[in-house]
């Protein structure tokens, strides 16, 4: 029908809108968590496109859920909005008609969500989680940021480079202090490099420099001068932390007893879920009410998107400690929910039947006279 045709037409470019913003949004908050970490030398700057990767990675699911919901709303409230809605209700559609268009709007995206919920989500935590555990092994100046000083792991040294070349060989004007035997020494170099040794040691090779040493408290400091210097650089040995629950591949979810393993996959397919009733109760609630305002809607869908999704959360947090039987799990939530989406088509259903009556008492009224 054209109802249907023109209806999937303005949900999918309104999905596209706003999954479009939602990544931006997503993207300007990871983005700016990074730069500080980075700035503050917790987070290596090559390491933040793909740390930001893999957090997208991540949220992605309900980025699309979001994006469900917010298009149906979006374009249906539209539609009331410029009375095209009771051009369709007068022709003798209800609000069920508009069911089964939403839904095959909304039914790939959610097969979509699925996949990444139960296979790609976990997958990019796991990498994600590899990653760090990676940077953490490595060796304390490969983790050093231009412009920032960086303590070592065992507090002996600390290093400070102005710049890379653009290579990002060599580096520029460094800094290195350390205490050896009692002893402050304090290295300042033009320039220099790394290299590795047949045995895999690496080293700083400094050039064109001075090398001061001497005891804290007095004025006693000896300066040497050098046009070669190398400083052994310790690799980190880090312990891997056993993998987390969210980590975890949903086959290894389902093949284990564990109760927090169980509460992991309930939330897995918990996003889905939310998604295809979220996209029904986007339907009714789509419908403005002229004296309350355009925004009434925006904000009531939100709040109800808010609680829906906390109240997942909370009940994941409970079936994890044991105060909600696992075979319950999250599925009240779901069903509450579903209930209020029910009882909401109820009374639309029971109000917009009228509405033909009323388009055709006012033409009638209102028609031009010959």
């Amino acid at each position: 029908m054209l109802f249907k045709r023109s209806l999937l037409q303005e949900l999918i470019s309104t999905a596209v809108g706003a999954f479009l913003i939602l990544v931006g949004i997503i993207i300007a908050q990871r983005a700016g968590n990074l730069i500080r970490l980075a700035t503050k030398g917790v987070l290596p700057n090559d390491a933040i496109i793909t740390m930001l990767g893999f957090n997208m990675i991540k949220y992605l699911p309900m980025i699309l859920s979001l994006t469900i919901f917010l298009a149906v709303l979006m374009t249906l409230s539209r539609w009331y909005r410029d009375s095209e809605m009771v051009v369709w209700f007068s022709s003798g559609l209800s609000i069920n008609n508009w069911i089964r268009p939403v839904l095959s709007f909304a039914v790939p995206v959610i097969v979509l969500i699925t996949a990444l919920s139960l296979f790609i989500m976990p997958w990019a935590i796991s990498k994600g989680d590899g990653f760090l555990t990676q940077l953490k092994s490595r060796d304390e100046l490969a983790s050093i940021s231009p412009g920032v000083f960086k303590e070592s792991g065992d507090g002996e040294r600390v290093f400070f480079i102005e710049s890379f070349d653009e290579l990002g060989n060599v580096v520029k004007n460094i800094f290195v202090q350390s205490m050896q035997h009692q002893k402050l020494g304090i290295i300042v170099a033009a320039e220099g490099s790394r290299f590795i040794e047949k045995n895999n040691d690496h080293f700083l090779l400094m050039q064109n420099g001075r090398r001061y040493q001497g005891s804290r408290g007095t004025a006693e400091f000896s300066t040497t001068e050098f046009e070669k210097y190398a400083i052994r650089i310790e690799a980190k040995e880090v312990k891997e932390s056993p993998p987390s629950t969210q980590s975890k591949s949903s086959l290894e979810l389902l093949q284990s007893a564990n109760i927090a393993n169980n509460a992991e996959l309930q939330w897995r397919f918990a996003i889905p879920i939310s998604a295809l009733i979220l996209s029904l109760l986007a339907i009714p609630l789509s419908a403005i009410d002229p004296r309350a305002g355009r925004s009434v809607n925006f904000a009531l869908a939100l709040i109800i998107y808010i609680i829906y999704n906390n109240l997942l959360s909370i009940m994941q947090a409970w079936v994890t400690q044991g105060k909600v039987n696992e075979i319950i799990g999250l599925w009240p939530v779901h069903l509450l929910f579903l209930a209020l989406a029910i009882y909401m088509f109820y009374r639309r259903g029971r109000q917009l039947p009228m509405l033909p009556k009323i388009f055709t008492l006012l033409w009638s009224k209102f028609r031009p006279k010959h």
